[in-house]
């Protein structure tokens, strides 16, 4: 009964693999074919929701699959998540971060509040606004996809919110480092600290940094940009337990409920694999051998395939009538919400500036 049990999750799962190697081929093909770029502007993860999402419409997908897509958008979706936080480094991070933190905080408090009273004012969804408001303030379709099990957001809700911030993310992706030299005078710092907080992808950060530089010979910019987006993704472990403390307080009357009941556990594993990371480095970096280096590169790799398949599942699943019965709403949520972090990024920054005096 035991080996029963697991037999069943295989199609489903050989399904959601062979999506992800798809998608992976398409994504060589744009990004560097087509773009030209070594690394592609558009995340695989998107890529293979859109296929998913054509043969979920256009075919049946058979029942002995529905299982093994199940347990891919649950668990592989979550060990994917917990393999992610091998490539953080914080510690490495304390002197930048003086002015690189308290900027993310800030457009992130900032995307909160206006995305709550947009909730009331268009009326849509709580947790589509939420899957937005993350998404846009932390880490794109990962953020989404760490989040939307926590809040029960359903298939077609994150697949509406993913398609939302890929949108608004490559826009500012392909705009935002011409705006940015124009109005930061082509300063290195300051540039790299804008594209690092309010471009949604960490994808589309890196190829808006490489944009950058080599349009305008700065490869210090690629670096900081870089940089202050792995800090700001590095919010997720905090973001994830507070929007399933919001989305939760509210949908309970229950006396005994608390935050243990909906905490994220799977969070933790996240925060385990930062540390064995900065352990890691720590300990083992000087031996020789290139054994270590060779095992990150595994844990990063093996992030990125679950996360991808845990996708391609989604799309499988995700019926777009019924995203297409959801309306125009939460794209001008989305789009408020690229301004919103945009602008605070600004602002903030300028005033950072004047207290730490670069």
């Amino acid at each position: 009964m035991f080996s029963k049990n697991y037999l069943v999750i295989i199609p489903g799962i050989i399904l959601a693999f062979v999506l992800y190697t798809l998608s992976q081929g398409f994504n060589n093909i744009i990004g560097i074919e087509f773009f030209g770029y070594n690394k592609s502007p558009i995340s695989t993860a998107m890529i293979a929701i859109l296929l998913g999402m054509c043969l979920g419409n256009f075919f049946k997908v058979r029942d002995s699959f529905q299982k093994g897509l199940d347990f891919t958008r649950e668990y592989i979706l979550k060990m994917g998540i917990i393999c992610l936080g091998i490539q953080l480094k914080p510690f490495e991070f304390l002197d930048f971060g003086k002015i690189a933190i308290p900027l993310i905080i800030i457009c992130i408090l900032s995307v909160l509040i206006v995305i709550k009273l947009l909730i009331k004012t268009l009326k849509i969804p709580t947790r589509m606004a939420y899957l937005i408001s993350i998404g846009s303030t932390v880490c794109g379709t990962t953020a989404i996809m760490a989040t939307a099990p926590v809040i029960k957001a359903n298939k077609n809700e994150i697949s509406y919110a993913i398609a939302n911030i890929t949108l608004f993310g490559i826009f500012s992706m392909l705009v935002y480092p011409y705006f940015a030299n124009i109005y930061f005078s082509g300063e290195p710092l300051f540039v790299g600290l804008f594209l690092g907080t309010s471009i949604h992808e960490t994808s589309q950060v890196a190829a808006a940094g490489l944009i950058y530089e080599q349009q305008f010979n700065s490869p210090e910019t690629l670096n900081i940009a870089t940089v202050t987006k792995l800090i700001r993704n590095t919010f997720l472990v905090i973001m994830i337990p507070l929007f399933a403390f919001l989305y939760n307080r509210g949908q309970t009357k229950e006396r005994s409920y608390s935050i243990l009941s909906i905490f994220p556990y799977f969070v933790l594993g996240f925060v385990g694999m930062i540390i064995l990371r900065n352990f890691g480095d720590h300990f083992f970096m000087d031996i020789s051998d290139n054994n270590w280096e060779n095992t990150v590169e595994i844990i990063k790799s093996s992030s990125k395939v679950f996360l991808t398949m845990a996708m391609a599942a989604i799309g499988l699943s995700t019926n777009l009538k019924d995203i297409r019965a959801m309306g125009y709403k939460p794209f001008i949520v989305g789009f408020i919400a690229m301004i919103t972090v945009g602008l605070v990024s600004i602002i903030a920054m300028q005033s950072f500036i004047k207290i730490f005096v670069f």
